[in-house]
């Protein structure tokens, strides 16, 4: 199901919908704060292998990162960070941005392999914010994968519906947004921050 969004808002029964559909393993196309991504319940092993079928991947190998709706639900996720992680995360513009953090014991149960890091996103947009918060926990995330030249297609939430609408439960339509990724910076050592992939998120 594709639905467009004509404001920056979901009408309440969409998000019901969409909730309904990721706590029975459904897979959603959603808009970020830097492009359109997959999304799936970070509880739900089934759609986490979904997604990584998606991706052509093993679940055990794949890189999918964490998107939450605060630093606070985060850190559920994760060790706890020191003060200089916290107030460099803060001074960022922090929604355009991927943050590879040391993970706490609940990140293994959910590749099921002895992962010892994640990347940790905090969303802005409000239609991800709203899922995420509707759901009360947070979501696993991958970009949409890139196949050829064609870059129309993946500013385009119809166009990339159509292209995986065998796979995808619901999208949701903003509109052509900014397609450009999101900066990922390793934090794991808190005393040497290294820029992973430079993005839409300038230090």
């Amino acid at each position: 199901m594709l639905i467009k969004l004509y404001e920056d808002k979901i009408p309440t029964k969409h998000l019901e919908m969409a909730i309904k559909s990721l706590e029975n393993d459904g897979l959603l196309l959603t808009p970020t704060d830097t492009l359109y991504a997959f999304v799936v319940d970070v509880h739900s092993h089934k759609a986490a292998r979904l997604l990584a079928d998606l991706k052509g991947k093993k679940l055990e190998k794949s890189n999918f990162s964490i998107v939450c709706s605060s630093l606070s639900m985060a850190s559920k996720y994760i060790k706890p960070l020191s003060n200089n992680q916290f107030s460099f995360i803060k001074n960022l513009n922090i929604e355009q941005f991927t943050f590879v953090l040391n993970a706490n014991n609940l990140i293994p149960k959910i590749f099921q392999n002895k992962r010892k890091t994640i990347g940790i996103r905090i969303a802005r947009n409000n239609v991800l914010v709203s899922i995420i918060e509707a759901l009360a926990r947070p979501l696993l995330i991958t970009s949409v994968s890139r196949q050829g030249n064609d870059e129309e297609i993946y500013e385009n939430a119809e166009l990339i519906y159509e292209k995986y609408s065998n796979s995808i439960d619901m999208a949701f339509d903003i509109g052509e947004i900014a397609n450009i990724p999101s900066t990922v910076i390793d934090m794991t050592n808190e005393n040497d921050y290294e820029i992973i992939r430079q993005g839409l998120g300038k230090i």
